[in-house]
Protein backbone atom coordinates (compact mmCIF):
# COMPACT_ATOMS: atom_id res chain seq x y z
CA UNK A 1 0.00 0.00 0.00
CA UNK A 2 1.33 3.31 -0.65
CA UNK A 3 2.55 6.01 1.41
CA UNK A 4 2.23 9.29 1.00
CA UNK A 5 4.77 11.93 1.61
CA UNK A 6 5.47 15.69 1.42
CA UNK A 7 6.66 14.59 -2.12
CA UNK A 8 3.23 13.63 -3.27
CA UNK A 9 1.40 16.08 -5.42
CA UNK A 10 -2.63 16.39 -3.62
CA UNK A 11 -4.17 16.18 -7.43
CA UNK A 12 -2.23 12.59 -7.59
CA UNK A 13 -3.32 11.63 -4.20
CA UNK A 14 -6.99 12.22 -4.42
CA UNK A 15 -6.57 10.08 -8.01
CA UNK A 16 -6.51 6.68 -6.04
CA UNK A 17 -7.50 7.90 -2.74
CA UNK A 18 -10.76 10.42 -3.07
CA UNK A 19 -11.61 10.78 0.19
CA UNK A 20 -8.41 12.55 0.90
CA UNK A 21 -10.42 15.69 -0.68
CA UNK A 22 -12.36 15.71 2.83
CA UNK A 23 -8.98 16.21 5.12
CA UNK A 24 -7.41 18.52 2.10
CA UNK A 25 -10.75 20.55 2.38
CA UNK A 26 -10.43 21.16 5.80
CA UNK A 27 -6.74 22.42 5.99
CA UNK A 28 -7.19 25.03 2.73
CA UNK A 29 -5.36 22.65 0.87
CA UNK A 30 -6.50 22.61 -2.74
CA UNK A 31 -6.42 19.52 -4.72
CA UNK A 32 -7.82 20.76 -8.22
CA UNK A 33 -6.85 23.85 -9.40
CA UNK A 34 -3.76 24.71 -7.81
CA UNK A 35 -2.77 20.32 -6.66
CA UNK A 36 -0.12 19.81 -9.31
CA UNK A 37 2.88 20.73 -6.98
CA UNK A 38 4.23 18.54 -3.88
CA UNK A 39 2.15 18.63 -0.43
CA UNK A 40 5.79 20.18 0.78
CA UNK A 41 5.19 23.60 -1.19
CA UNK A 42 1.84 23.95 0.26
CA UNK A 43 2.70 23.00 3.97
CA UNK A 44 5.35 26.01 3.55
CA UNK A 45 2.85 28.17 1.91
CA UNK A 46 0.08 27.84 3.79
CA UNK A 47 1.99 27.30 7.27
CA UNK A 48 1.03 23.72 8.11
CA UNK A 49 2.07 21.05 10.25
CA UNK A 50 3.21 18.19 8.00
CA UNK A 51 3.60 15.60 10.06
CA UNK A 52 0.43 16.20 12.00
CA UNK A 53 -1.34 16.24 8.23
CA UNK A 54 1.06 13.39 6.80
CA UNK A 55 -0.18 11.04 9.95
CA UNK A 56 -3.91 11.63 9.43
CA UNK A 57 -3.77 11.35 6.15
CA UNK A 58 -1.53 7.59 5.69
CA UNK A 59 -4.27 7.01 8.86
CA UNK A 60 -7.29 7.85 6.75
CA UNK A 61 -5.96 5.66 3.74
CA UNK A 62 -4.90 2.43 5.46
CA UNK A 63 -8.44 2.45 7.31
CA UNK A 64 -10.52 3.33 4.07
CA UNK A 65 -7.95 0.80 2.22
CA UNK A 66 -9.14 -1.74 4.71
CA UNK A 67 -12.53 -1.38 4.09
CA UNK A 68 -11.87 -2.25 0.34
CA UNK A 69 -13.14 0.43 -1.65
CA UNK A 70 -13.07 0.32 -5.70
CA UNK A 71 -12.38 3.23 -7.03
CA UNK A 72 -12.63 4.04 -10.74
CA UNK A 73 -9.32 4.28 -12.82
CA UNK A 74 -10.22 7.52 -14.97
CA UNK A 75 -7.00 7.25 -16.04
CA UNK A 76 -7.69 4.37 -18.21
CA UNK A 77 -11.53 4.64 -18.63
CA UNK A 78 -11.91 5.53 -22.71
CA UNK A 79 -12.37 9.48 -23.28
CA UNK A 80 -15.57 9.32 -24.17
CA UNK A 81 -16.52 7.39 -21.22
CA UNK A 82 -14.78 10.11 -18.91
CA UNK A 83 -16.83 13.10 -20.55
CA UNK A 84 -20.05 11.25 -20.60
CA UNK A 85 -19.56 11.06 -16.78
CA UNK A 86 -18.75 14.32 -16.22
CA UNK A 87 -21.79 15.77 -18.23
CA UNK A 88 -24.32 13.09 -16.72
CA UNK A 89 -23.09 13.61 -13.35
CA UNK A 90 -21.37 17.17 -12.89
CA UNK A 91 -22.82 18.97 -15.58
CA UNK A 92 -26.64 17.62 -14.41
CA UNK A 93 -25.77 18.46 -10.74
CA UNK A 94 -25.08 21.80 -11.67
CA UNK A 95 -27.89 22.02 -13.96
CA UNK A 96 -30.31 21.35 -11.32
CA UNK A 97 -28.19 22.64 -8.48
CA UNK A 98 -27.63 26.47 -9.36
CA UNK A 99 -31.56 27.68 -10.01
CA UNK A 100 -32.67 25.99 -7.22
CA UNK A 101 -29.89 27.38 -5.18
CA UNK A 102 -29.64 30.76 -6.14
CA UNK A 103 -33.57 31.17 -4.61
CA UNK A 104 -32.12 30.20 -0.93
CA UNK A 105 -29.64 32.47 -1.31
CA UNK A 106 -31.71 35.46 -2.82
CA UNK A 107 -34.13 34.42 0.16
CA UNK A 108 -31.91 34.81 2.68
CA UNK A 109 -29.95 37.77 1.26
CA UNK A 110 -33.16 39.36 1.25
CA UNK A 111 -35.08 38.12 4.98
CA UNK A 112 -31.42 38.66 6.46
CA UNK A 113 -29.07 40.62 4.64
CA UNK A 114 -29.54 43.75 6.86
CA UNK A 115 -28.75 42.14 9.71
CA UNK A 116 -25.89 40.14 8.47
CA UNK A 117 -24.30 42.49 6.08
CA UNK A 118 -22.22 39.55 4.59
CA UNK A 119 -24.95 37.64 2.85
CA UNK A 120 -24.64 40.81 0.75
CA UNK A 121 -21.20 39.64 -1.05
CA UNK A 122 -22.56 36.04 -0.73
CA UNK A 123 -25.59 37.23 -2.88
CA UNK A 124 -22.94 38.74 -5.08
CA UNK A 125 -20.41 35.90 -5.00
CA UNK A 126 -23.16 32.98 -5.70
CA UNK A 127 -24.77 34.60 -8.85
CA UNK A 128 -21.07 35.37 -10.03
CA UNK A 129 -20.29 31.95 -9.82
CA UNK A 130 -23.42 30.57 -11.59
CA UNK A 131 -23.01 32.79 -14.78
CA UNK A 132 -19.38 31.47 -14.55
CA UNK A 133 -20.30 27.67 -14.65
CA UNK A 134 -23.17 28.17 -16.53
CA UNK A 135 -21.33 29.43 -19.58
CA UNK A 136 -18.49 27.50 -18.89
CA UNK A 137 -20.69 24.31 -19.22
CA UNK A 138 -22.29 25.05 -22.30
CA UNK A 139 -19.03 26.19 -23.67
CA UNK A 140 -17.77 22.56 -22.78
CA UNK A 141 -20.37 20.85 -24.22
CA UNK A 142 -20.98 22.76 -27.57
CA UNK A 143 -17.24 23.30 -28.56
CA UNK A 144 -14.68 20.89 -26.59
CA UNK A 145 -15.77 18.16 -25.42
CA UNK A 146 -16.96 17.31 -28.96
CA UNK A 147 -13.48 18.10 -30.06
CA UNK A 148 -11.90 15.52 -27.30
CA UNK A 149 -14.23 12.76 -28.55
CA UNK A 150 -13.48 13.46 -31.93
CA UNK A 151 -9.35 13.48 -31.18
CA UNK A 152 -10.01 10.28 -29.26
CA UNK A 153 -11.53 8.42 -32.60
CA UNK A 154 -9.37 10.91 -35.30
CA UNK A 155 -5.95 11.63 -33.40
CA UNK A 156 -4.36 14.49 -34.87
CA UNK A 157 -1.76 16.79 -33.83
CA UNK A 158 -3.53 20.04 -35.41
CA UNK A 159 -6.77 18.61 -33.26
CA UNK A 160 -4.49 18.15 -30.35
CA UNK A 161 -3.23 22.03 -30.17
CA UNK A 162 -6.81 23.15 -30.91
CA UNK A 163 -7.76 21.17 -27.58
CA UNK A 164 -5.05 22.51 -25.68
CA UNK A 165 -5.56 25.87 -26.92
CA UNK A 166 -9.18 25.69 -25.53
CA UNK A 167 -8.26 23.89 -22.60
CA UNK A 168 -6.23 26.77 -21.58
CA UNK A 169 -9.21 29.23 -21.49
CA UNK A 170 -11.12 26.67 -19.53
CA UNK A 171 -8.86 26.15 -16.72
CA UNK A 172 -8.87 29.96 -16.00
CA UNK A 173 -12.33 29.75 -16.13
CA UNK A 174 -11.84 27.18 -13.19
CA UNK A 175 -9.43 29.20 -11.22
CA UNK A 176 -12.15 32.03 -11.45
CA UNK A 177 -14.95 29.94 -9.98
CA UNK A 178 -12.20 27.83 -7.61
CA UNK A 179 -11.79 31.27 -6.14
CA UNK A 180 -15.25 32.30 -5.76
CA UNK A 181 -16.28 29.41 -4.33
CA UNK A 182 -12.56 29.80 -1.40
CA UNK A 183 -14.53 33.35 -1.17
CA UNK A 184 -18.09 31.93 -0.06
CA UNK A 185 -16.55 29.90 2.37
CA UNK A 186 -14.26 32.67 3.80
CA UNK A 187 -17.45 34.47 4.18
CA UNK A 188 -19.76 32.38 5.81
CA UNK A 189 -16.63 30.83 8.12
CA UNK A 190 -16.49 27.83 7.05
CA UNK A 191 -20.39 27.50 5.73
CA UNK A 192 -21.00 27.49 9.33
CA UNK A 193 -24.66 29.05 10.02
CA UNK A 194 -24.75 32.09 13.17
CA UNK A 195 -26.50 30.57 16.04
CA UNK A 196 -30.00 32.33 15.36
CA UNK A 197 -29.90 31.37 12.29
CA UNK A 198 -33.68 29.83 10.29
CA UNK A 199 -33.81 26.41 8.78
CA UNK A 200 -33.51 28.04 4.96
CA UNK A 201 -30.20 29.80 6.40
CA UNK A 202 -28.93 26.93 7.50
CA UNK A 203 -30.28 24.36 4.16
CA UNK A 204 -28.70 27.28 1.98
CA UNK A 205 -25.32 27.22 3.83
CA UNK A 206 -25.36 22.60 3.60
CA UNK A 207 -25.73 23.07 0.55
CA UNK A 208 -22.93 25.67 -0.66
CA UNK A 209 -20.91 23.45 0.75
CA UNK A 210 -21.98 20.55 -1.28
CA UNK A 211 -21.72 22.45 -4.15
CA UNK A 212 -18.07 23.02 -2.95
CA UNK A 213 -17.65 19.61 -3.01
CA UNK A 214 -19.22 18.66 -5.95
CA UNK A 215 -17.36 22.16 -7.82
CA UNK A 216 -13.68 20.81 -6.64
CA UNK A 217 -14.07 17.27 -8.03
CA UNK A 218 -15.59 18.25 -11.05
CA UNK A 219 -12.68 20.21 -12.03
CA UNK A 220 -10.17 17.84 -10.70
CA UNK A 221 -11.60 15.51 -13.05
CA UNK A 222 -10.86 18.33 -15.74
CA UNK A 223 -7.89 19.68 -14.96
CA UNK A 224 -5.97 16.18 -13.54
CA UNK A 225 -7.19 13.76 -15.78
CA UNK A 226 -9.19 14.72 -18.72
CA UNK A 227 -7.04 18.09 -19.80
CA UNK A 228 -3.28 16.15 -19.22
CA UNK A 229 -4.70 12.59 -21.08
CA UNK A 230 -4.76 15.18 -24.48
Amino acid sequence: MTTFTAEHKPADIVKVFPKASDLFKAHRIDFCCGGDQPLKNVFTENHLDEADILSKLNNLYKDWSAEGHAVTDWESVPLNELVDHIIHTHHAYLNDELPALNQFVSKIFRAHGAKHPHLVELNRLFNAFKLEMEEHMVKEEADVFPLIKEYELNPSEALRTQIHQANDELEAEHDEAGNLIKQMRHITHDFQPPEDACNSYRITYARLAELEDQTFTHVHLENNILFKRI
